[in-house]
């Protein structure tokens, strides 16, 4: 089992959340955290397991890494290669079964891997259900209930929305009646942001709500 990470942007804070979520349920050893396609200078893999504390047992450290930060569509091209669902599914053959993954998707739901594939069909493949990562300001309620919609569309189950920032109750109040979906938990902005503020939310104040 386990769930599938999407944003409803670019830097909403689906990283930060992958931390937080590793963290608080990860501990176990059970959890297996995997980024399946990576662009530009960041390693989000790096990033997730300095800020979670967790062992290299606990991630998947394979996939297609790109040094451009474009999409992936544009990002291969550049360096002779096409990405495919079927591809960057590969790494998964070499893990135990019933191990539980937690997948940091790039991007949003709509971002293009080739010229007919979508992260939404690399998600559907999967079958994990979504957590959409949105941010809790101005702006999240159409970039929420479009990737509600757009999941709903391609039959992907949401498990529910996190977001991201300040509390905004009128913004959750908003985006569970018109999404018909449940924000399930709260991130707020942590300062100051490093590991050890990382570790102290998610041992002592990240809920599920």
């Amino acid at each position: 089992m386990g769930f599938f990470i999407t944003g409803t942007d670019t830097g909403v804070g689906k990283t930060v959340l992958a931390a937080c979520w590793m963290r608080r349920f990860g501990k176990g050893g059970d959890l297996l955290y995997w980024k399946p396609v990576q662009t530009g200078t960041d390693d989000d893999t790096a990033t997730v397991r300095k800020l979670s504390g967790l062992p290299a047992s606990c991630f998947l450290d394979e996939g297609a890494r790109l040094e451009r930060p474009l999409s992936p569509d544009q990002a291969a091209p550049l360096e002779g290669r096409r990405l495919s669902v079927s591809s960057l599914l590969r790494p998964l053959k070499g893990v135990e079964k019933g191990r539980s993954l937690l997948v940091e998707g790039a991007g949003g739901l709509l971002v293009p891997l080739n010229g007919q594939e979508l992260m939404a069909d690399l998600a559907a493949r999967l079958g994990l259900p979504l957590l959409i990562a949105a941010r809790s300001g101005l702006g999240t309620l159409n970039h929420t209930l479009l990737t509600l919609e757009a999941a709903r569309k391609r039959g992907l189950r949401v498990a529910g929305v996190v977001l991201i920032g300040p509390a905004n109750p009128a913004n959750r109040r908003s985006i569970e009646r018109h999404g018909r979906a449940r924000v399930i938990a709260e991130l707020p902005v942590l300062k100051p942001f490093g590991p050890s503020a990382l570790r102290s939310f998610a041992d002592r104040r990240f809920h599920l709500l």
